[in-house]
């Protein structure tokens, strides 16, 4: 894909975006002479993994909108809302591989369909008025749903590319955060209007109506790729292991330091209307990140694109403890696309490390990572509460540097360009 087609990921006008995102399939086949499904099927398969991230992500943050009418309809406490948050977040990361080893037999389409229809009745039983029991139920029914989601549409899209998967995965990272960046955006838009439970109902619709897309957008059948030898298999899963662990210590990175950035700013004279600039900025340059650092990973290499973001990473980050408001918010861009830019890289390399076993492989590092991500700001707080706030950015800091030598470890264990293990790839 050429660096202009990238580079114009990063206009800030939505349906600019989805258009080229949804065009990337056609470029990355004119390019790829892959022996497997045919052109229109990875494409459709693409689009049916993206849409099916984008929604489910959605339905994720969106959630966050929902908690002040939670709090004040049910009079819970922050750390009661912090508890009913955690049945959705905590059954979606818990339930991946036991979803992906019951569901295995299932084709891509039965698998990405029961997921969202699983997810929209849980928005529908918590959307009826059966109290505080039913938003509970209605949580965990929705993170059951979610949980399916992640290792099966993950397994779509690099089952479909095979060796060519790199890209199309960091395409599909990159439709999450269009999810997360749209949806809350319009259950922001409706809670003032609608009660919010009407509006859960409308989320759920939409789930049905993506369901029902999904009949001719997802293949009927299983598409397979011949797994690597026992030898190679086992070679692979040590490095799968360190692949998980750098995982999770970026995860924790980025949630470490999204824990303080709000502070920082209200420390630089910042109301909260900066601090939602801030988080706007960031995020932007997070989607970009993850649209781009795909490619980025083919032209330098996994080692040394993980290397170039953590490294920036942690000097970002240390950057921002030192710069005036102004300076912090321009910065902010620069920041999210390193800071969420690495995971495309990791995510397009988990099918090369995964010893045939794809779906498992997925759903073992997005329970790494969700885990990670729910440990993280409690561990990191921890550290500043007995310490102070400089104290707990630079432990984010120090994780993003951690990473580095632990990707050399994992140099070994990746395949060189023709298909081989043991040779790095681009160093």
């Amino acid at each position: 894909m050429p660096r202009s087609a990238s580079l114009e990921l990063h206009a800030n006008v939505p349906a600019l975006i989805y258009h080229r995102a949804m065009a990337i399939p056609a470029v990355l086949e004119a390019a790829v002479g892959d022996s497997g499904p045919s052109a229109a099927t990875k494409s459709r398969s693409l689009l049916a993994a993206c849409l099916t991230h984008a929604l489910h992500d959605g339905y994720t943050d969106g959630l966050y909108a929902f908690l002040p009418g939670w709090q004040a309809q049910f009079g819970l406490s922050y750390a009661a809302l912090g508890v009913v948050r955690a049945l959705y977040y905590g059954t979606m990361g818990g339930f991946q591989i036991p979803a992906d080893r019951a569901l295995r037999g299932l084709s891509p389409r039965a698998a990405l369909i029961l997921s969202t229809v699983v997810a929209s009745t849980g928005l529908v039983v918590m959307a009826l008025p059966f109290g505080f029991a039913g938003l509970c139920v209605g949580l965990v029914v929705a993170g059951i749903g979610s949980s399916i989601q992640h290792p099966r549409g993950s397994m779509l899209v690099a089952d479909s590319y095979g060796k060519a998967s790199r890209r199309p995965l960091g395409i599909y990272n990159f439709s999450g955060d269009l999810g997360k960046a749209v949806l809350p955006a319009l259950v922001a838009l409706l809670l003032p209007i609608l009660a919010w439970r009407p509006v859960l109902g409308l989320m759920a619709v939409l789930g049905i109506a993506l369901a029902v897309a999904l009949v001719s957008l997802a293949p009927a059948t299983a598409i397979t790729r011949s797994a690597p030898g026992e030898a190679t298999a086992r070679r692979l899963r040590g490095g799968f292991g360190i692949l998980t662990t750098i995982g999770a210590l970026d995860t924790a990175t980025r949630m470490g330091y999204l824990l303080f950035l709000p502070f920082l700013i209200h420390g630089r004279g910042g109301g909260s209307p900066t601090v939602g600039i801030a988080l706007a900025l960031l995020f932007s340059g997070g989607a970009f990140g993850k649209a781009t650092c795909g490619w980025l990973g083919e032209r330098l290499g996994v080692v040394q694109s993980v290397m170039v973001t953590e490294a920036a990473t942690a000097l970002l980050i240390a950057a921002t403890l030192f710069t005036p408001l102004t300076p912090t918010l321009i910065l902010m861009p620069l920041v999210g696309i390193v800071l969420n830019g690495t995971s495309s890289v990791l995510y397009g390399t988990v099918p090369e490390l995964s010893d045939g076993d794809t779906g498992r492989a997925f759903a073992v590092f997005y329970t790494s990572v969700i885990g990670a991500g729910g440990l993280a700001p409690i561990l990191y707080g921890a550290i500043a509460d007995h310490s102070n706030q400089t104290i707990g950015v630079l432990a984010s800091a120090a994780t993003a540097v951690l990473i580095v030598p632990l990707v050399l470890v994992l140099r070994p264990h990746l395949r060189s360009p023709t298909g081989g293990v043991g040779t790095p790839r681009h160093i």
